[in-house]
């Protein structure tokens, strides 16, 4: 026979299932607010940000979400190295980190077609500049060792070779990542004795550090960041986000 239902026990039972509910709903909306944050970090590595979000691949910090920042801001070029006819209509400059994955995922998705369309046609120049991300172990080093290559006038092809081998250096202690960076600049034709003294002996850290400087003073908070005539793009966006912003400066 089949067991019967007592009125106290539906009352019992609408009883339970109203806070059940309850914390159910506030469940789904806790994880829904978490699943945005890690969508809107998922294209920019963030200087000090606290997350989870394994994509970031940072140690956590305290900075909120950078916000894309509203209107046009001055940066100077400084004497970085730059790509395309200096006297071109459009200027990037891009704040940039060789060990940020999302940097990487830049370079291998959009920036091939960037380069083709506006800075080999001379309508673009870019300005490459440096802000090495502090939770990246090799971040600070691997800049410097492209200051080298640029002494020797080798900056653009040792920039596309660290973005390439990103996965063989970016781990490593700092002796050997040392060494990749000797053996990647005698690949390119540098002299790898006056390379390795360059590096060893600090001496463009300042000239990154400075990047760094200039980049946080117009607010910049995480790579990569670019800056197109004075409208800040912020994190790896498609192409047709930058074909936007250059065809209306031209």
């Amino acid at each position: 026979m089949k067991p019967q239902t007592t009125p106290e026990l539906k009352s019992s039972r609408r009883q339970l299932s109203t806070p059940v509910a309850i914390v159910l709903s506030s469940f789904f909306v806790s994880a829904a607010i978490l699943f945005a944050d890690d969508i809107s970090l998922g294209n920019l590595d963030v200087q000090g940000v606290q997350t989870d979000n394994v994509l970031n691949q940072g140690t956590p910090g305290t900075t909120p979400t950078p916000q894309q920042p509203q209107g046009k801001v001055e940066v100077s070029v400084d004497d970085d190295p730059m790509l395309g006819n200096k006297d071109a209509k459009v200027t990037i400059v891009e704040f940039s980190d060789f060990q940020c994955p999302f940097c990487k995922r830049l370079f291998d998705t959009t920036y091939p077609n960037l380069k083709k369309d506006y800075i080999d046609t001379g309508k673009v120049k870019l300005v490459y500049r440096d802000f090495p991300l502090d939770f990246h172990q090799n971040a600070h080093i691997s800049a410097e060792s492209a200051e080298c290559a640029d002494e020797q006038g080798k900056f653009w092809p040792y920039h596309d070779t660290l973005f390439a081998k990103q996965d063989e250096w970016g781990t490593l202690a700092d002796a050997d990542a040392k060494t990749k960076f000797v053996t990647y600049a005698s690949s390119l034709g540098l002299n790898s004795g006056t390379f390795k003294s360059c590096l060893d002996s600090g001496k463009y850290k300042a000239e990154v550090d400075k990047d760094l400087t200039d980049g946080k003073a117009i607010g910049v908070t995480g790579t990569p960041t670019l800056v197109v005539n004075g409208t800040v793009i912020v994190g790896a966006q498609p192409y047709e986000t930058f074909k936007a912003a250059i065809d209306a400066e031209l």
